[in-house]
């Protein structure tokens, strides 16, 4: 099986969810995605994250983004596992969940780790752009739970690097300031960047981020 890298299109494939059949490609659309992998269902750090993408779920509608989780349980046990979330994390889970019991989806996404498991998902994130291309991957043990924050850090650098010439330092935030990129010469930064810049070394120049 071919890993899947950074700047490859994301595979497309056909679910049960627990909000409908989807096709992956068709269901995101023109917005970005996170698919995101559990190990299984009723199990207690998935459920706590489950949670946490149901409270902070305006957040990543705001940056035009979906989010979609998947476990390979089926669509039952996914229902009844809801119910559990919403109880315990005093939330309403208000995005699908992928039903993969034959495993098609995590192998397509490798997404199975037999030296962790040979049964359960490892806890894969998949950050997708709206061209359908991946643009992070991250794989976090059974044991770890995610921090979601981290996400949306993420998301708001990719967006703000896709569409200005700049990348995002080190522990970045949004409104921080950002790094112009390499390949803008110094005397073009003046129209590029009307907020000014910082020259600290040639190669390190730093501005006001643009879309603030």
């Amino acid at each position: 099986m071919a890993t899947l890298r950074l700047g490859d299109i994301a595979p497309d494939f056909e679910a049960d969810t627990t909000q409908g059949p989807i096709k992956f490609h068709e269901w995101l659309g023109d917005s970005w995605g996170v698919l995101f992998s559990h190990p299984s269902d009723f199990t207690p750090v998935c459920t706590t994250e489950l949670g946490t993408v149901a409270n902070y779920y305006p957040e990543f509608v705001k940056r035009n983004t979906k989010v979609i989780a998947l476990s390979v349980d089926g669509l039952e046990s996914h229902l009844e596992w809801i119910k559990d979330i919403n109880e315990t994390q005093n939330t309403t889970v208000n995005y699908p969940i992928i039903a993969d019991e034959d495993k098609k989806v995590a192998n397509l996404y490798d997404m199975l780790h037999p030296n962790a498991s040979d049964k359960f998902t490892v806890r894969s994130v998949f950050i997708i752009g709206n061209d359908k291309k991946i643009k992070l991957t991250l794989t976090y043990p059974a044991s770890t739970g995610r921090n979601f924050d981290e996400l949306l850090r993420v998301i708001d650098s990719l967006q703000l690097t896709a569409n200005y010439s700049v990348a995002t330092p080190a522990n970045w935030k949004d409104g921080d300031d950002v790094v112009i990129s390499p390949s803008i010469p110094d005397s073009d930064i003046a129209a590029k960047f009307p907020k000014g810049h910082n020259p600290i070394k040639p190669y390190l120049r730093m501005t006001p981020q643009p879309n603030k």
